[in-house]
């Protein structure tokens, strides 16, 4: 067997994206500006994110809010019938409190149990259960405490069986309705208003023009593509550099792009926002070790870290999508920057 290899990706520095404000659920924070680590082949993304920073900039910084925070596993056991599926759904329901000091406590500190989201096929019981886990993304987390509840839970109803740890109603590095819905990681909204003239002169297009793309290209087009509750131009692209560059689950991108950007014009303005309710990202755990400096760097310190990492995510995510549907609304530029910064 061969040791292990490290493969390297280009990495880049880019900004400082300006923050008005980062409202999380334990803290904030305003006037805040940070350059960020990106690493990808698609070297375009570097500049493209870059102008994005530079319009965070001109206005004074954008607002970014952590709408919901919480790592999802479900457990699928079988049951004689339906109404024994429904009774341990109740009593899960009903003991959220005793399964989290008698079980998940017992193996996690940080781990804590918010609620638990059943639904039924059959005899077939899905389990979704929602944690808080703290500074980390949360997988292994909340993998350990399902299956000592799974433990718990089958001593307590003998005639269930367990089926798997994960029954895909969680649902983990896939797109699905429930995670959109439910939510599966950090739920951030990042918003801005951006004046007309800035519009102009650093995107070199229209407040108009952006609005009228959106709808056709983001909206309508993803309408018939058959695209699942997800509306978007390439908010993949941004959270893959972004997780590759700070040590995270770079899979947790399928979940994660699955987002839906809005944009109006309000008083010959641009109104702009992303909405990412799937960002998986965590300052400890697997992997992270390596990255510490890099959080620093970004001042991503404390008990609060992991909410500011996705804040911050969130708002590469803005700049990177602003850029480019500028770019698409005029004709050749998006091929010329493809042209000068790879084929060159």
């Amino acid at each position: 067997m061969k040791p292990t290899e490290h493969t390297e990706v280009p990495t880049q520095w880019v900004g400082p994206i300006a923050f008005k404000a980062l409202n999380g659920r334990s803290f904030n924070a305003t006037d805040v500006k940070t350059n960020v680590p990106l690493a990808t082949y698609e070297t375009t993304l570097f500049p493209s994110v870059g102008r994005g920073a530079k319009v965070s900039r001109q206005i004074g910084g954008l607002t970014a809010t952590l709408v919901a925070d919480g790592m999802t596993r479900s457990l699928l056991i079988e049951t004689p019938s339906v109404s024994e599926s429904m009774r341990v759904a109740e009593y899960t329901h009903t003991h959220i409190d005793r399964l989290q000091a008698e079980v998940v406590s017992q193996h996690s500190n940080h781990t804590v149990l918010k609620k638990v989201d059943p639904t039924y096929v059959g005899n077939l019981l899905y389990l979704r259960f929602y944690f808080s886990t703290g500074k980390a993304a949360g997988h292994n987390m909340t993998t350990f405490a399902v299956d000592a509840i799974a433990e718990s839970l089958l001593r307590q109803f003998p005639t269930i069986e367990y089926v798997s740890l994960s029954g895909n109603y969680c649902t983990d590095k896939k797109v699905s309705a429930v995670n959109r819905i439910l939510g599966r990681g950090k739920h951030v909204i990042v918003d801005a208003i951006i004046p007309r003239e800035i519009v102009e002169s650093t995107l070199k297009t229209t407040p108009e023009k952006i609005v009228q793309l959106h709808v056709k290209k983001n909206m309508i087009g993803s309408l018939v593509a058959g695209s699942l509750m997800s509306a978007n131009a390439h908010y993949a692209n941004m959270l893959l550099g972004f997780y590759m560059a700070t040590g995270q689950d770079a899979a947790n991108i399928v979940e994660g792009s699955q987002g839906i950007t809005h944009a109006e014009v309000k008083d010959g303005d641009l109104y702009f926002s992303v909405n990412l309710p799937n960002v998986i990202m965590g300052t400890l755990g697997h992997g992270k070790e390596a990255f510490q400096a890099r959080f620093e760097a970004m001042d991503i310190t404390g008990d609060h870290g992991a909410e500011k990492l996705a804040l911050i995510a969130g708002g590469i995510v803005f700049a990177g999508e602003l850029s480019l549907l500028a770019a698409l609304t005029n004709q050749h530029e998006l091929v010329k920057s493809h042209t000068h910064y790879e084929r060159n």
